[in-house]
């Protein structure tokens, strides 16, 4: 009885062993010895060599035959951890970076009015017109976009889930629908502005004197100078990559698949990160940065000696235009300047 005892643990792990050696014997091939199931692709293979693993479907959405798709994990990382620490130092940097220089050399001051009270036009209606329809739909595409990944970070806990929710529901919506004005507006001013937009030698010296900010200095400069053709350049690469990307997710799957889906996403959430930090720029300019410069687009004229002092180039076009329908009447003599 002792000896049956102290077999019983040998015979135990013969067992185990022969269960575990039978499946691979049955599995092998008995001509070859070769096991064809250890031989087979597997599921990461298929990944590493495809990229993706799709699956055979009846019915109408093809999108439903992709099983697996690792590049979704890629944009998962990007939206949930790169972009919102992207976005964040990017906004905060510029707030801060416009913060310090108001505080250092302060409002860029008027010069002194015009004797006469004279004035030119800057800005027709046109222009005014499809710069405030791109600012106010950009403002509101700006928070309902922001709301995408960092609303449920920092409003949600302040706000509560239902509320936020429901903000979100209609944020979705007016992000959707308003991005139309922006994209009508930002074609009028590129219609309106981009001849004048165009780089020339006189925005060279004017980078090379810095603009001005630094001794307050006034350097020449056309209609725009080149800090502003700057500015519009790229309000303008940004804002049609934003809208490209906009409407092929507004029509999703409609010219795209599930990468170039997620790609359109990286291009959109980016490159709107980048032009609310020009915009900010160009709202410090236009309001804190340099006084007279909101009356422009306000009213569309601005008085005669603000724009020689800022833009000497463009007023003195602007005059001489001016005089020449004067000096062609006969008996009407040019007046002197």
């Amino acid at each position: 009885m002792r000896c049956v005892c102290r077999l019983l643990p040998a015979l135990a792990v013969l067992a185990m062993l022969a269960v575990a050696l039978v499946p691979a014997a049955r599995a092998a091939d008995p001509m070859t010895g070769a096991n064809p199931t250890a031989q087979s692709v597997n599921e990461r293979d298929l990944l590493n060599a495809l990229g993706k693993l799709q699956g055979r479907i009846t019915i109408p959405d093809g999108k439903a035959a992709t099983l697996e798709q690792p590049q979704g994990r890629e944009y998962r990382s990007f939206h949930e951890r790169v972009l919102p620490w992207l976005a964040g130092i990017i906004i905060l940097a510029v707030l801060a970076g416009l913060a310090a220089f108001y505080l250092i050399k302060g409002r860029i001051p008027a010069p002194p009015r015009d004797p006469g009270g004279r004035t030119v036009l800057r800005f027709s209606a046109v222009e005014r017109l499809g710069h405030w329809l791109t600012a106010t739909a950009f403002v509101v595409l700006a928070i309902t976009g922001l709301n995408y990944f960092f609303g449920k970070r920092l409003l949600m806990p302040l706000i509560g889930a239902d509320a936020f929710a429901t903000w979100s529901h209609w944020a979705k919506y007016a992000h959707n629908f308003v991005a139309w004005a922006f994209m009508l507006g930002l074609l009028v001013m590129i219609v309106a502005w981009v001849r004048d937009n165009i780089p020339d030698r006189v925005d060279i010296a004017w980078l090379r004197a810095g603009g001005g900010f630094l001794d307050g200095s006034h350097p020449p400069a056309e209609r725009f100078n080149a800090g502003q053709k700057l500015m519009f350049w790229g309000i303008v690469i940004f804002g049609l990559a934003i809208s490209v990307s906009g409407v092929l997710m507004l029509f999703p799957f409609a010219l795209l698949d599930i990468n170039g889906m997620q790609f359109a996403q990286y291009v959109h959430a980016t490159a709107a990160v980048l032009l609310i930090a020009v915009i900010l720029g160009h709202i410090y300019i236009g309001t804190l940065g340099m006084e007279g410069a909101f009356q422009a687009m306000e009213s569309g004229s601005v008085d005669l000696n603000w724009a020689r002092t800022h833009h000497s180039v463009w007023a003195e076009k602007v005059l001489a235009e001016e005089r020449a329908p004067r000096a062609g009447r006969p008996g009407t003599p040019a007046p002197a300047e």
